[in-house]
């Protein structure tokens, strides 16, 4: 799935959520101290800027399939080697990297099982393989509520919850059948302050992602309905909403 959108649209989206969970995924999957890295799924360059940090700048590499984000990850992170491509498809040799990651997109890739395995195929021996998404299941979410008011103004909606990787255990099985070992899972979570409802609200009329996409489908009404069934949901004042997100990390066999 490619974001067609602006990548300044994407994050005000969800680059208030995507760039703390960056830190939090990376510290938890416990990278090697030095080598190469590889962000699948890069976007406008959140888990970019983290590795970047810890790998330095020329030894990181991402790919995604929006050209809008591959531009603005060059323009963030021009060291870095940000190339244009799918998931299922890595556009880079065998045994490249010393750590493969990604970060909110295993739930978007066309065929996630595939996915997995170029992480695994790109990654050398004993590297790192980690993935991580929200628990769209159990409702922790940063689209959760907003996903509530659109079910009860719309049927048939997609709120992501069976989308693949959004459940516990779907990205310990996604490693395991890539072939990586030592797989274990856990829970990363990040909390987002907001002044007020209307900042919380305006992102979503931008288009980005299936929550985005689906109210710009909506008819005015429709939309306002959604709108006052999410006020009615929200405090009133400044908030902080808390995501939760599934992660899973494996070891390339050696």
């Amino acid at each position: 799935m490619s974001f067609d959108v602006a990548a300044e649209a994407y994050d005000r989206f969800m680059g208030r959520y995507s760039t703390p969970l960056a830190e939090t995924f990376a510290e938890w999957a416990r990278l090697p101290g030095h080598g190469r890295a590889l962000d699948v799924g890069c976007g406008p360059g959140a888990l970019l800027a983290v590795l970047s940090r810890r790998f330095g700048p020329d030894e990181v590499a991402g790919v995604d399939p929006s050209e809008s984000f591959v531009a603005a990850a060059h323009d963030r992170h021009p060291w870095a080697d940000v190339r244009h491509g799918m998931a299922e498809a890595l556009p880079f040799e065998d045994d490249t990297f010393d750590a493969a990651l990604a970060s909110l997109v295993v739930h978007f890739m066309t065929d996630a099982a595939a996915g997995a395995r170029e992480m695994v195929r790109v990654t050398r021996p004993g590297g790192v393989v980690a993935a991580c998404v929200w628990d769209f299941p159990g409702r922790r979410a940063p689209q959760s509520t907003f996903f509530s008011a659109l079910s009860a103004v719309v049927e048939g909606i997609d709120d992501e919850t069976d989308r693949v990787g959004a459940a516990s255990g779907d990205l310990v099985a996604l490693l395991r059948g890539a072939g990586c070992t030592e797989v274990e899972e856990s829970e990363l979570s990040v909390a987002v302050d907001y002044a007020g409802f209307d900042e919380w609200w305006e992102p979503y009329t931008l288009g980005v992602s299936p929550a985005g996409r689906q109210l710009q489908a909506l008819s005015e009404e429709q939309r306002g309905l959604v709108r006052e069934r999410c006020v009615e949901s929200m405090p009133a004042g400044p908030f902080t909403v808390t995501a939760t997100a599934w992660a899973a990390r494996g070891v390339v066999p050696r």
